[in-house]
């Protein structure tokens, strides 16, 4: 009977090296744009409004900035990159 823990180190073993293979061999007949998503937080305030028994919202304020986010993907369906991670693969993708 396996060990539990050596399976899942063997699995993620072997996501780790399909990961870094897709990374630098992509595809050449996919595109590859690398995007991310990030978030930008705002605090929102509400009055309460008796005659309508409903909440309005009256002003919002920007509580954090747009950032670079700390992963980024290829529209080819590469995902989970770093910065250099997604660097190499659109240039691995541009010298095919």
């Amino acid at each position: 009977m396996s060990d539990p823990e050596d399976t899942l180190t063997e699995w993620k073993e072997q996501m780790q090296a399909e990961h870094e293979d897709a990374i630098a061999n992509p595809d050449p007949d996919e595109d590859h744009r690398i995007e991310g998503v990030v978030q930008v937080n705002y605090r929102v305030y509400y009055d309460y409004d008796a005659e309508s028994e409903q909440l309005e919202r009256t002003r919002e304020e920007k509580v954090s900035d747009l950032t670079d986010p700390e992963l980024r993907s290829c529209s080819c369906g590469v995902r989970g990159m770093t910065p250099e991670e997604a660097r190499e693969h659109v240039a691995a993708a541009h010298e095919q």
